[in-house]
């Protein structure tokens, strides 16, 4: 099996001082937050596409490996050797933890910042994104792009591991000065989606922050020891959620590295509900104990969730949240990969939030925007098969051709997505009633059809185009 350790992975106590890298937001032996006492507002699972952007100073070296890290680190595995936890942290593929991996010693990052940078702190790359980047960047078509892609919310990292805020915060870096953004980045990006229809979320690094020490982390338990703990660090970001909260009524509160107990987090969500009635908090705030969440988060690990929680999927559409230099087409998902990707995540009764890592200079990488601009073109023919969808009786089927097929319905019909381009016909693996009708989606004729063993045999337009995946409407 091919597992991408996650660095939001959470780490859970397995025991007093033993902890287990694990995928996504639950371990072996660890806690699930519990589901919120209240429904989980309908817009966030009518939408099924959101859009994360992780902009940090990282971006202008932009460097990390490119590759999956596999059979590392299993899911829930206990007791990893020691030489693994090391290796994973000196070849990690995010390069928006470039901050960490350049300090870990033999690290192929450290060779290329001493190569191109010599001895220059990453305090160097901070003063160059607050200063030259930020003041060109233009949110605007960011916004188009999320919009074209078929997004119904947008998720901004307002503040990464690095401790760098992008916003300018009343609340400043006690240990760093001007570790913020002069402008407005993330109150703006809001401004920018919401006028295209979009919801906007808030990403939040509260368990981890390397402007109050702990790198380099080259292991778990350094990983354990870099997390910033007393009343000082909990009276800081508990000011930054209230201040993001009150200032910019964000749809989603993302915060990530929740690993370490958060006394106020219940105080904190009430102050959120009561502000922002109908949004969503993440599972992330205390892995500690089974606090209230409104939906699970995976992240390069699977396409099934819980099926009795709302989950959401996130991961970048390479192997890097981060804009990574050296990643290419080989590395990328492609069109065809990053829609079947989805419509099994929703077929399933999740969320995708797919990532795009902005260059320094805030542009989106023309291989990430021809990802999206193809799936946005996908759902603006087949989107009525994803958006506002429940999952069906089952998830899966197959063609009488071996061809897969997800299955999700909504207002009296059920809908079968081929994941294959159409033919002349197709066989799929399900029998409607004698007086069905069944059209292709964005068309509104009817198809000749007939019951089969299989299932049923549908007659497809000769004239449907070549693309991704096909959506029967089974009526």
């Amino acid at each position: 099996m091919t597992v991408m350790v996650s660095r939001r992975a959470l780490l859970c106590a397995a025991s007093a001082g033993t902890f287990s890298l694990v995928m996504g937001g639950t371990a072996a032996g660890g806690t699930l937050g519990k589901a919120a006492t209240r429904p989980v507002p309908g817009w966030y699972d009518e939408v099924k596409l959101g859009i994360f952007v992780h902009w940090n100073a990282a971006a202008i070296p932009a460097f990390a490996p490119v590759h999956l890290l596999r059979d590392l680190v299993a899911p829930g595995t206990p007791n990893v050797p020691l030489r693994l936890q090391q290796q994973t942290w000196r070849t990690l593929p995010y390069a928006e933890m470039y901050q960490n991996t350049m300090a870990v010693a033999g690290s192929e990052t450290g060779r290329y910042h001493a190569e191109h940078y010599g001895t220059m702190p990453y305090d160097g790359f901070v003063e160059q994104f607050r200063d030259r980047m930020i003041p060109g960047w233009d949110p605007g078509p960011w916004a188009e792009l999320f919009q074209q892609a078929g997004a119904g919310y947008v998720v901004l990292t307002t503040k990464t591991e690095d401790g760098f805020l992008l916003w300018p915060s009343r609340h400043t870096n006690p240990h760093k000065r001007g570790w913020q953004s002069p402008r407005d980045v993330v109150g703006e990006l809001a401004g920018a989606v919401r006028a295209r229809g979009m919801r906007f979320g808030a990403y939040y690094s509260e368990g981890m922050d390397w402007t109050f020490g702990g790198i380099p982390i080259t292991d778990d338990t350094k990983l354990i020891e870099a997390m910033p703990q007393g009343e000082q660090y909990a009276r800081y970001t508990d000011a930054h959620w209230r201040e993001l909260v009150t200032r910019y009524r964000p749809s989603v509160l993302w915060n990530d590295y929740g690993f370490l107990p958060n006394a106020d987090a219940e105080a904190l969500f009430e102050t959120y509900y009561a502000t922002v009635p109908d949004g969503l908090v993440n599972d992330r705030f205390d892995m500690s104990r089974p606090l209230p969440a409104d939906f699970v988060t995976l992240e390069y690990a699977a396409t099934t969730g819980p099926a009795d929680r709302k989950w959401e999927a996130c991961r970048g559409i390479g192997t890097s949240f981060g804009y990574n230099r050296l990643e290419s087409d080989a590395s990328y998902l492609s069109e065809t990969a990053l829609v079947h990707l989805f419509v099994d995540i929703v077929a399933h009764g999740g969320n995708l939030l797919i990532n795009v890592g902005p260059t320094g200079t805030g542009q989106i990488p023309a291989a990430q925007r021809e990802r999206l601009l193809g799936l946005g073109k996908w759902l603006h023919t087949n989107g009525e098969a994803i958006y506002r969808t429940r999952p069906w009786d089952r998830a899966k089927g197959i063609t009488s051709m071996g061809q897969q097929i997800r299955y999700t319905t909504s207002n009296n019909a059920v809908n079968a997505i081929v994941l294959d381009s159409p033919g002349p016909v197709v066989e799929i693996d399900m029998t409607p009633g004698p007086r069905a009708t069944i059209t292709l989606a964005g068309t509104r004729d009817r198809l000749r059809w007939e019951p089969t063993p299989h299932g049923a045999r549908v007659q497809l337009p000769r004239s449907a185009a070549r693309q991704p995946a096909y959506a029967l409407r089974i009526r």
